[in-house]
């Protein structure tokens, strides 16, 4: 190739770079002349403050307080974080921490052992489930109004640093003492994963963490290898997290050169289509996807780009609506705020962000809960839809932008058995108590279970426990007995307590095993499996909307 052919290729190259150089360069000059005023401003008034209050001030405070309310006047994400809330604030999107390595509830200020970690250091001393924390370096915490922030500042800490937990356990006649040393504590994304039957993997993911993609490819592994040919991802009360994890996840079940999801700030620049690469290891199975209106944020970015690639059927009721992207920017002293810099955009090209008024930060949370009073939550006809968003999957099928995503098929929130009875002893915790004193009297005999169905074997039958636990919410919650609305409860009641005793006895497996056969919306997963309804693409597969009418 002669030198005015490399010329030729060149020009175009290096004049692209220049253009977004002056792109960049003249936002960031047009920025900074636009804000330079108002920063002189915000200057004067603390200088003013600082000589003239009546009383001496900290600028640090004054700082302190109005960082806050200057983030909340943009939108409802774009967040503050002090130094001393910024670990707790990242704590959960982590892949792991330094601990014991236990999961606790707390229950009448005590503070009781759910599950023992693997590996953990807990699990090397012998701590079992069921154990009650009563003192943590010798300082009793039993009965002191403690909380769970309490329990992580003295179980947590450097790696290699002492713990001394003194633990009550029912078959002891005194307390035990165990001298543990922190470790690293993997925290798993996955809140629950089983066979649901010969043929489907249910995998319930609770976050989008560091690690939630390469555990949700292991887990999938497992129950492929487990005989699962189709596949239930359960994303409801999946609040989000890092969009990573959800794009790596998505990549497993599209095929090639499918949009997964695109972002946009403002100026190009920051603009990027992210694609499917044809790695994925699930392309071929049949796919259902779970959302409530809990699901956000990298939940929508996995389900938006099932939904309009048409790969997947997605079953429940409207996502909460989040489609802004936050960058953290770390401040001097160490806090952090989180600054809203991009909307992302599902395959057809819809920003699934609901509305909202910069400042109103309150009105923007409670709009979920303003859709029990529409009636949204029973009733697929009652979803506010904006029909100037229309948009179209792959396949022609219309889908909305604008508000979260609607589902194909809804499943109304499930009340039957919801009495004042049952609401009563819920809210008080009974039924809770109950399942976790029924589990520690029998442990020993319930820790000899096989599975699942092989623990339920070995309860009582259905109205011995019911009427157990009516003697115990009345001698222990004064909740007296009203058997017309218990009778209605009754199935409601006895499955919540059979579900509580299987979480402590093997887990959230355990737990999501005895929900689900009874969970409207996996058993509407199972029959759209069996029919044929979740076979891709979706071409053909009517839209919630025209579901319900």
């Amino acid at each position: 190739m002669n030198d005015n052919r490399k010329y030729m290729l060149w020009l175009p190259v290096t004049a692209a770079l220049f253009l977004i150089a002056g792109i960049w360069t003249g936002t960031y000059l047009s920025n900074h002349d636009n804000t330079r005023a108002g920063r002189q401003k915000l200057d004067r008034v603390f200088d003013i403050i600082d000589q003239y209050y009546v009383d001496e001030v900290s600028a640090d405070s004054l700082i302190e307080l109005t960082l806050p309310e200057l983030l909340h006047n943009l939108d409802p994400h774009s967040a503050y974080i002090p130094r001393e809330d910024r670990l707790a604030a990242n704590r959960d999107l982590e892949g792991s921490f330094y601990g014991i390595g236990v999961s606790f509830q707390i229950i009448n200020d005590t503070i009781y052992v759910l599950e023992v970690i693997s590996g953990g250091a807990a699990e090397e001393a012998g701590l079992l489930a069921g154990d009650r924390i009563i003192e943590v370096d010798g300082e009793n915490i039993a009965g002191t109004g403690v909380t769970e922030n309490d329990v992580f500042t003295r179980l947590r800490g450097p790696e290699g640093t002492p713990v001394e937990v003194t633990v009550k356990r029912h078959n002891a006649n005194a307390p035990i003492k165990y001298n543990l040393t922190r470790g690293e504590v993997p925290v798993s994304p996955i809140d629950a994963s089983y066979m649901i039957n010969d043929s489907t993997g249910y995998l319930r993911l609770g976050k989008f963490s560091d690690n939630t993609y390469a555990e949700a490819l292991t887990t999938l592994m497992q129950l492929r290898f487990l005989g699962a040919k189709s596949f239930i991802l359960d994303l409801r009360g999946n609040g989000g997290g890092y969009m990573l994890p959800a794009v790596r996840v998505a990549n497993e079940f599209l095929d090639p050169e499918r949009i997964i999801v695109s972002t946009k700030g403002r100026s190009m620049v920051d603009n990027r289509t992210i694609y499917a690469d044809g790695s994925g290891d699930f392309r071929n199975e049949k796919l259902v996807v779970l959302v409530d209106e809990f699901s956000a944020s990298s939940s929508e970015i996995l389900s938006g780009s099932i939904q309009d690639n048409d790969r997947g059927l997605i079953i429940g009721r409207r996502t909460f609506g989040k489609g802004l992207v936050q960058q953290p920017f770390e401040l001097p002293d160490s806090s952090e705020f989180r600054l809203t810099v991009q909307r992302y955009y599902t395959p057809s090209g819809r920003c699934i962000q609901k509305q909202y008024t910069p400042g109103h930060s309150m009105d923007y949370e409670v709009e979920v809960y303003d859709r029990y009073n529409r009636g949204e939550i029973f009733s697929a006809d009652s979803i506010k839809v904006d029909s100037t968003q229309i948009f179209h999957t792959t396949t022609g099928r219309m889908v909305y932008g604008s508000g979260g995503i609607i589902p194909d098929i809804f499943v109304p929130s499930d009340t039957s058995g919801v009495t004042n009875y049952y609401i009563k002893v819920a809210n008080a915790g009974l039924l809770r108590k109950f399942a976790y004193e029924y589990a520690d009297l029998n442990r020993e005999r319930l820790n000899e279970s096989e599975n699942t169905a092989d623990m339920l074997s070995r309860l009582p039958a259905d109205y011995v426990l019911l009427q157990s636990f009516v003697n115990y919410a009345n001698t222990k919650g004064g909740i007296a007995p009203r058997w017309y609305y218990i009778n209605i409860s009754a199935p409601l009641i006895v499955n919540q307590i059979k579900a509580l005793i299987a979480r402590d006895i093997l887990g959230l497996d355990g737990y999501f095993e005895v929900v689900n056969e009874t969970d409207p919306v996996v058993q509407e997963a199972l029959r759209q499996l069996s029919s044929g309804g979740a076979d891709f693409p979706l071409s053909d597969h009517k839209t919630a909307e025209n579901d319900t009418k």
